[in-house]
């Protein structure tokens, strides 16, 4: 078979290849294009099998580009400096404050205490459910049925509630949980009854 028959032949399963392996059909095409200029420049009577050999030369292409390319991320990486680059990031119109309040405003108007408890606890803290049963005093299956009750709940929360409670309490001692790892107050505040 003459090198164009080859060529015309295997291109298109080589170019399925190379795109699986790079995911970019311009890549694809260039990796496909490098493997037959180096395959019409081999002495073909050393060329056993064209087509493994084709297949083997678009792999080690791929291969040596998604390197390169993992290379050229590591130094643009290493290159940046993340301080700088969040110095240059305008974080002004986040609030944090705000969301933190207007997420328990939705949590205190749609969750009774203990599924407030059990859902802040589970999904904000990774308890797992053997903590929680002992934290509760409730069976595993029970502290798990309400907090999917509670995720039904907030999944159907669309509107925004105006409803409002001094949250600062809640702020100190979401930080005391997350700074120390002590979650009594945390628990005191999420467990009480509605605020007045």
């Amino acid at each position: 078979m003459t090198q164009a028959k080859t060529i015309a032949l295997y291109q298109p399963m080589l170019q399925a290849i190379a795109y699986k392996m790079v995911g970019c059909m311009h890549d694809a095409e260039d990796m496909v294009q490098d493997a037959f200029l180096k395959y019409l420049t081999v002495d073909q009577e050393k060329i056993v099998n064209a087509k493994a050999y084709l297949i083997k030369s678009v792999t080690n292409n791929c291969l040596n580009h998604l390197n390169s390319l993992k290379e050229k991320k590591k130094d643009y990486l290493d290159s940046v400096k993340l301080p700088d680059l969040f110095e240059k990031i305008d974080f002004s119109h986040l609030d944090l404050k705000q969301e933190l309040n207007s997420a328990l405003n939705v949590l205190h108007k749609k969750l009774g205490p203990l599924e407030r408890g059990l859902f802040v606890l589970r999904e904000g803290f990774d308890f797992d459910y053997d903590e929680l049963q002992q934290i509760f005093n409730k069976k595993k299956d029970h502290c798990r049925q309400l907090v999917c009750r509670a995720k039904e709940k907030l999944s159907k929360e669309s509107e925004k509630f105006t409803y409002s409670f001094d949250s600062d309490k809640y702020f100190a001692a979401i930080k005391k949980a997350c700074s120390s790892g002590e979650f009594d107050d945390l628990l005191d505040q999420i467990l009480d009854s509605d605020e007045k």
